[in-house]
């Protein structure tokens, strides 16, 4: 995806460890991506209201609501918002058996900011071409 295809894609870094989330966001930031960090799936849901990202980054283990609730909230009120879960967890597997909601991916931590970026990238031409096809 070239460079200015890159600034049109938001991301919304979702990520109780504050230190990680915002450099992650200011590293996607300087990729041309137009980045954003919150530090709790409540504050996930207000950024959301305002304005839905076009890929989400949400911790999988969060205090309070988990990554995994959360996902389910977003997908059930912004089905569009392609959400890559973040885990430190290897067998993230076992976790997300029976959840059967379109639109996700993970990654594991840490976080390799190539493969992270061409996720987004897949993520984002998904997301556009099934709204094309639902528009056709």
């Amino acid at each position: 995806m070239t460079e200015a295809g890159k600034s049109k894609t938001s991301v919304l870094v979702v990520d109780n460890e504050v230190e990680f989330a915002s450099t992650l966001a200011e590293r996607l930031q300087m990729r041309g991506y137009n980045a954003a960090a919150v530090y709790s799936a409540e504050d996930a849901y207000e950024s959301l209201k305002e304005s839905a990202p076009d890929v989400m980054l949400l911790d999988l283990i969060m205090p309070g609501t988990s990554g995994l609730e959360a996902l389910m909230t977003v997908k059930s009120n912004f089905p569009d918002v392609f959400v890559i879960l973040l885990t430190g967890h290897l067998e993230i597997e076992k976790e997300l058996e029976g959840i059967k909601v379109d639109n996700f991916s993970y990654i594991v931590k840490p976080v390799d900011l190539t493969a992270l970026t061409a996720m987004i990238d897949r993520a984002k031409t998904e997301m556009m071409n099934k709204k094309r096809l639902l528009e056709s």
